[in-house]
């Protein structure tokens, strides 16, 4: 009852900080001031001294300073023609495919989130080039958003992924292993995609219309051409971590030396581009470090009044089998997506998730894949769902259409979610490897 009583006062203080309009981070810190002074009795010089030492460590992490410099290259790549490049290379290569260019949203969001770590940047990104562009060529409106939607949250899978940097600092768990992990799931999350709308415009042709004019063998070796610069970047950062000659934090500065070059190689270099990028990697980052820093605080605070070990033992005694308790946390995710950002999910979840996945025998490498995988299924949901805002930024459609026609999507990767959970080999294969 003990660990009921805290947990419902500290859920209290968070509904109340975050509805008044508090930033999340410093509501974060005050949920933990409070609930260190009035449910442990600790006078406010030791807490103190509790934040200085928390705050310092956490934000002092070798591993946070990989955050700033993706979200740096998904930066540059937003503000130059290499996204541009990358629809005009996908394009003749899909049109044998059904569904011909609605399969750019997929591999295309694939692609860019290879380079860019970020989900908010991958459908911002390859939405404005490809939302217009099927509209004008009267492609299924419902299948273009829909798609997406949903693939453009494999910036969250798909390594170098931010939120993945996250879970691996607090989870302490192997960061590149992590990104090794995602790969399979996030080519099965687009396979399935794929294959969804390839099934639709079978069954109707009308969704997706045949281009007047097919590509030639010259445009698609062109294509070809158009392709080399991300996929550049995607062999040289991933490839020089995989390796083993980069750690992820020293491979997103090559990632960012190398975005240079190709921005230079390309002529689309300039410093006003690049002091640009460099200010919003700056905003961003600020914003993820500043959370981060307020949720170490909090597993502390968490830690202290000993809810974990308790809720460990509540567990334990209700008799629930390993799958029973991930059924619970999965809808337990589903239910925070309509409030919260993915970000947000990690930080205030994981301090009491984690012990019940470890207890429970489940791989934390694994579970980090699972975790990613329910927060690409909050990107979808509304009423806090970012894919869906910046959609209806992009298409001006109402919200509850864009909600109608990612719905689908949302059923296949919950169907993805299902076979990882049965199948943990397709996240575990490469990490293995890796050992």
């Amino acid at each position: 009852m003990d660990v009921l009583l805290s947990m419902g006062f500290m859920l209290l203080l968070i509904i109340l900080f975050l509805g008044l309009g508090v930033w999340v981070f410093s509501g974060l810190i005050l949920v933990s001031i409070c609930s260190l002074a009035i449910l442990a009795d600790f006078p406010m010089d030791r807490i103190g001294i509790i934040a200085k030492s928390i705050i310092w460590r956490s934000s002092s992490a070798w591993e946070l300073s990989a955050i700033p410099l993706f979200i740096w290259m998904g930066e540059i790549i937003f503000r130059t023609d290499i996204s541009d490049r990358l629809f005009r290379g996908l394009s003749p290569l899909v049109q044998w495919m059904p569904g011909r260019l609605l399969h750019t949203n997929i591999l295309g969001c694939t692609l860019f989130a290879a380079v860019s770590g970020s989900t908010s940047a991958t459908t911002a990104t390859v939405g404005k080039i490809t939302t217009g562009a099927l509209a004008e060529r009267n492609y299924s409106n419902s299948l273009s958003i829909g798609s997406l939607a949903g693939a453009g949250s494999l910036g969250l899978l798909i390594p170098p992924s931010i939120v993945m940097i996250i879970y691996g600092v607090l989870a302490e768990v192997s960061i590149a292993k992590l990104f090794a992990a995602g790969i399979l799931p996030g080519l099965l999350v687009a396979f399935v995609y794929s294959m969804y709308i390839i099934t639709r415009c079978s069954m109707n042709p009308d969704l997706a219309p045949k281009e007047t004019e097919p590509f030639s063998l010259k445009e698609c070796i062109s294509g070809l051409q158009n392709l080399l610069p991300v996929v550049f970047l995607i062999v040289l950062v991933l490839g020089s971590i995989y390796a083993g000659i980069a750690t992820p934090s020293e491979a997103a500065a090559v990632g960012v030396l190398a975005t240079f070059f190709v921005t230079i190689v390309m002529g689309s270099f300039s410093w006003k581009v690049i002091i640009e990028a460099a200010m919003g990697a700056i905003r961003t980052s600020c914003m993820v470090c500043s959370i981060l820093i307020a949720a170490a605080l909090l597993s502390t605070s968490i830690g202290y009044l000993h809810i974990p070990s308790q809720l460990v033992a509540v567990i334990e005694s209700m008799g629930l089998t390993p799958y029973a308790l991930l059924l619970i946390l999965a809808l337990f995710y589903v239910v925070l997506g309509f409030f919260l950002d993915g970000i947000s999910i990690i930080v205030m979840s994981l301090p009491i998730t984690l012990p019940l996945i470890l207890q429970a025998g489940f791989d934390p490498i694994w579970y980090g894949v699972f975790l990613v995988l329910m927060i690409e299924l909050a990107q979808m949901t509304p009423p806090v769902g970012f894919n869906l805002f910046i959609l209806q930024g992009l298409t001006g459609q109402p919200i509850g259409t864009i909600v109608k026609a990612a719905f689908p999507f949302f059923l296949l990767m919950a169907a993805v979610v299902m076979v990882v959970s049965l199948f943990p080999s397709i996240a575990l294969f490469l990490p293995q490897l890796m050992s």
